[in-house]
């Protein structure tokens, strides 16, 4: 197999994992969100130790904590990663299937227009579009929510924000993911220490089963970052790009064929333009990443 091969298999991987969180996480009840996220913080920390061990790159985390202007954009990644797990946990176990995929569909959107508000970066013609599309449809589905639809929104802007603080840090996977839950670590200790006192835990008194599977959410989180990881280095990023809609995708059917979430005629129209803008945004990126490799074969050529 080949590397470009071997990269793609696992982009599929990552992304295919991603999209089976909703089966997952209700696996972890009668633990709330909160305990669940608890959990996936600390046992993450001991899973990304013992890899930083195995890999011996303990030098690039103490290199991290050195550095000042690393460590404070890290420590706005792991507030913002937080708040989107609790909140996709909270809205998997609460049957809001299809909504928390809404919010990975128009991520690669939020993204962009971030680009703009706060890197002062210039769109095309056709990106302006696609945005425009995008917020007909949020407009949309908050008119049939009766609210705007906060969990796609809040799961958006805070992965946006992540990928936002993760580039200006420019730190690998493993490295980051450590000093991320390090610095969550003592906050979620403490949350599940008083839900221990209170007897309102849920780690000892479900039996085995269910503590291996808490234990186990350590080994979930690394194991897809890991293999985009490996992605990343291998294919190129307009096919990581493309391999992301796997996950929302995914996720949407789990809410719809699965688990019977209910689709009324207003949530098909905003679905719909969601994913027209995100055709039109697609297209548009894919055509001027050609445009741009053309441009560059004709200058070597001159």
């Amino acid at each position: 197999m080949t590397e470009q091969r071997r990269g793609f298999v696992l982009g599929v991987a990552a992304y295919l994992i991603w999209g089976l969180f909703p089966l997952y996480w209700p696996l972890l009840e009668p633990a709330g969100a909160l305990e669940i996220l608890a959990h996936r913080v600390l046992w993450s920390v001991v899973t990304v130790l013992v890899l930083l061990i195995a890999l011996r790159r303990s030098k690039q985390l103490r290199a991290i904590i050195a550095d000042r202007r690393r460590r404070s954009l890290l420590l706005v990644a792991a507030v913002v990663i937080a708040v989107n797990w609790g909140t996709y946990i909270w809205g998997v176990n609460n049957h809001r299937v299809v909504e928390t995929s809404l919010g990975y569909f128009i991520n690669p959107l939020v993204t962009v227009l971030m680009g703009v508000l706060i890197l002062h970066e210039r769109l095309r013609r056709w990106q302006w579009a696609a945005i425009g599309i995008a917020g007909v449809a949020v407009v949309g589905l908050t008119v049939e929510y009766g609210h705007p639809p906060w969990i796609a929104l809040v799961l958006a802007l805070s992965f946006g924000t992540y990928g936002l603080a993760k580039k200006q840090a420019g730190v690998e996977a493993v490295e980051s993911l450590a000093f991320e839950t390090l610095v969550l670590v003592p906050v979620a200790a403490a949350y599940l220490a008083w839900l221990g006192a209170h007897g309102d835990g849920h780690f000892t008194s479900d039996g085995v089963g269910h503590a291996v599977m808490l234990a186990t959410s350590g080994v979930v989180t690394a194991v897809p970052l890991l293999c985009f990881g490996a992605a990343a280095i291998r294919i190129p990023m307009t096919t990581i790009g493309l391999l992301q809609y796997l996950t929302p995708v995914l996720q949407f059917v789990i809410g719809v064929a699965l688990l019977h979430e209910q689709m009324t005629p207003m949530r098909w129209v905003g679905f719909v333009l969601v994913w027209l803008a995100l055709s039109v945004f697609t297209v548009e990126a894919l055509r001027h990443h050609r445009r741009q490799l053309a441009l560059s074969a004709e200058a070597v050529a001159l």
